[in-house]
């Protein structure tokens, strides 16, 4: 029984993407690089690095840019995705 448990585990395991493969939308493929550079090392959760690109806009690259403005709940609303909703985050 053991060894059918283990072989089930790990049959799971492997077919399951690791972390860093489902973190692999829109915003974290073309903006990898500047993910490196200007936010290495916060937690993929409760959009921590979608708000560090957010506050480092000026300074990413022109299609992270893009990706966060088409992206997020805040899409075209201007700079940072301000729509005008008081408390609301990127």
């Amino acid at each position: 029984m053991k060894i059918v448990l283990m072989a089930l585990s790990a049959a799971a395991l492997i077919a399951s993407p690791p972390l860093a493969q489902a973190q692999r939308g829109p915003v974290a493929s073309a903006c990898a690089s500047d993910i490196e550079t200007y936010c290495k090392g916060l937690p993929h959760v409760n959009r921590r690095v979608r708000e560090c690109l957010v506050q480092n806009k000026d300074k990413v690259s022109a299609p992270c840019k893009q990706a966060l403005d088409s992206t997020g709940g805040g899409r075209g609303c201007g700079p940072g995705g301000a729509c005008g909703g008081a408390g609301q985050t990127q």
